[in-house]
């Protein structure tokens, strides 16, 4: 199962001093906006997202599709086969991606210990 570029979605109080905080840490901005209330920060091949007021908790996130650059990646497994192998592992799912479509779709599901997984397809 290739499940593309990680990153990890925290949802932070205050995204300039998050932003300081991992500019300290050799982070850099690589995506997103202060007026959007997000950044996606980028050291070498590590990518944090900082989100301010979208969610609640924090989010292990992979990109089908993308590498760490948001590069398109020549070949990947499709969203809708990742959720098939996940389902045939009886593994729960808590939102599914539209069977019927194609490109941009997502899945969410959990860890057993209740750490959300987003699986977030661009293309």
């Amino acid at each position: 199962m290739k499940l593309g570029a990680f990153s990890i979605s925290l949802s932070v109080k205050d995204l300039d001093v998050s932003r300081e905080f991992y500019e300290n840490l050799g982070f850099k901005v690589f995506g997103g906006s202060m007026e959007k209330n997000y950044l996606i920060m980028k050291n070498e091949n590590a990518l944090v997202g900082l989100f301010q007021g979208m969610f609640q908790g924090n989010i292990l996130t992979f990109n089908p599709g993308w590498d760490e650059n948001a590069r398109n990646m020549e070949q990947f497994d499709d969203v809708r086969a990742i959720q098939q192998e996940l389902k045939n592992k009886s593994i729960s799912l808590m939102t599914e991606a539209d069977e019927q479509t194609t490109g941009p779709a997502s899945v969410m599901l959990t860890d057993p210990d209740g750490n959300m997984i987003l699986i977030d397809q661009h293309r």
